[in-house]
């Protein structure tokens, strides 16, 4: 079942992301007061997926009012080739549609294979035009990645 994530679902979905290897998260940006500050921004675009009582696949989703963007889009390694992830992504977008946004984005981690894989097959374009810049505001956000 898909549905759209609350700020309950934090203990399931911080679960799901601790699961998967190679899977970045950010000690500020991705803590509990982290992920309800962005689903307070964006209430109803970002998604959950639950099989077997448990959460096992997310997506943290908004918008600025223009764009829309994914952030953290997983499916638990055991539920993958099931149709989740598209699933997922359908309901986000249909979300984002609803609030008007006409054209979403992503990020992926080039030595993310997998996901890589999964954005192509599903009819998504990379981008071979842009280049991706940061600068990082808040130095005690710090990155890490799972092992």
């Amino acid at each position: 079942m898909v549905r759209t994530m609350t700020a309950e679902d934090y203990t399931g979905v911080y679960e799901l992301w601790m699961s998967i290897k190679g899977f970045a998260m950010r000690s500020i940006d991705d803590s509990r007061e982290g992920v309800e500050r962005f689903l307070k921004r964006n209430p109803d675009t970002s998604v959950v997926a639950v099989e077997d009582g448990k959460i096992v696949g997310a997506i943290l989703c908004g918008h600025d009012g223009r764009r829309g963007c994914m952030y953290h889009v997983c499916v638990h390694a055991d539920y993958r080739m099931k149709g989740i992830g598209r699933a997922m992504v359908v309901y986000a977008m249909e979300a984002l549609k609803r609030e008007r946004i006409s054209k979403i984005s992503l990020i992926a981690f080039t030595a993310n294979d997998v996901g890589n894989a999964f954005w192509n097959r599903i009819g998504w374009t990379k981008r071979e035009d842009l280049n991706y810049y940061d600068f990082v505001l808040n130095t005690d956000n710090i990155e890490a990645f799972n092992h």
